[in-house]
């Protein structure tokens, strides 16, 4: 039973069954792994292996598999100097790549999306780009970043944004699909489009306000307002705000001193919670409660509970395996 669990195809279908039949109850109411050495804390990443078909001078996106003490965290770096990490066909491939090969390793626990360019995160879509294509082109390519984005957001693993940087238009969709964000108290974040006479087009105009409330999405997005880190944890967009460093990468620190936290956990736990809160905050309490019930359910015969019992029953760390 719990290998049906490989990628919750199971549990999803049983999440929805969980879903109607709660629905009809309350009154008609509505990879491969490529491990690099090293991660530590304190060091800057360096290049790990990149996901796509043209070798470039600068690799747009670096994947890290992180080892020892981080083992289990993978880190996703932004890293397109020259374009500010702006969005453009190429990234946008190489990122659905990576997310694909992801999303299936069971040995990965926790990915962190950062930046690899110093005071940025993401400006958004590479304008110069979208400059030069025929009109028909650029539906599909805002069709294509929404996808990627939302593959993002339903990663099995708990994600977290680092934001060391501005996280603007696309930039700050990215972030906004992310599980957790965390932000340096000098980052700048919005959802800018509205001043090009377009809106948010990957998701913006949907998470925004489910993460921070409607009437205050519709301000921020109506007046393409800017918030710094301080602002952002004030008003609930990010979850952590820190001081940044000399060598810019606070918001990163952070955000692999939070994944470390998850890493004791069952993981098999981990990724059936992730789908019931994800499931569950779209419906009713009466549907929520019901997916919750499926999915707690998916958990009673695996492994990893019974050497969890065990561990706690020898006081000891539980030694968990994902099954």
């Amino acid at each position: 039973m719990a290998a049906a669990l490989g990628g919750l195809g199971l549990l999803h279908g049983r999440v929805r069954l969980a879903a109607a039949a709660a629905a009809t109850c309350s009154l008609g109411r509505p990879g491969r792994r490529a491990p690099v050495r090293g991660g530590a804390a304190v060091a800057l990443p360096s290049a790990g292996r990149s996901y796509g078909s043209e070798a470039k001078e600068e690799e747009e996106l670096r994947v890290r598999y992180l080892d020892d003490e981080h083992k289990g965290i993978v880190v996703l770096g932004l890293n397109r100097s020259h374009a500010k990490n702006a969005l453009n066909k190429n990234l946008l491939k190489m990122m659905s790549k990576a997310v694909d090969a992801l999303k299936s390793d069971k040995k990965v626990r926790t990915v962190i999306f950062r930046s690899e360019v110093p005071g940025i995160f993401c400006a958004g879509a590479d304008l110069k780009e979208r400059a030069k294509m025929h009109s028909s082109e650029v539906s599909s390519f805002v069709s294509k970043a929404r996808a990627t984005i939302n593959e993002m957001a339903n990663l099995p693993v708990p994600t977290i944004a680092a934001i060391d940087g501005a996280a603007l238009g696309g930039g700050l969709e990215l972030a906004l699909a992310c599980d957790i964000r965390v932000a340096a108290s000098s980052a700048k974040m919005g959802l800018v489009e509205t001043k090009l006479a377009i809106i948010p087009g990957a998701g913006g105009t949907q998470r925004l306000p489910r993460t921070i409330g409607v009437s205050l999405a519709k301000e921020l997005i109506f007046s393409a307002r800017i918030v710094d880190g301080k602002e952002a944890k004030s008003i609930g967009l990010i979850s952590h705000v820190v001081e940044q460093n000399e060598a810019g990468d606070a918001a990163y620190r952070r955000a692999l001193a939070l994944a470390r936290e998850f890493l004791p956990q069952g993981p098999v736990a981990m990724r059936v919670a992730k789908l019931a809160i994800n499931q569950g905050m779209e419906v009713d309490l009466v549907t929520g409660l019901a997916i919750e019930e499926a999915c707690y359910a998916q958990t009673i015969p695996t492994k990893d509970r019974i050497e969890g019992l065990l561990a706690f029953k020898e006081k000891r760390p539980p030694r968990y395996k994902g099954e």
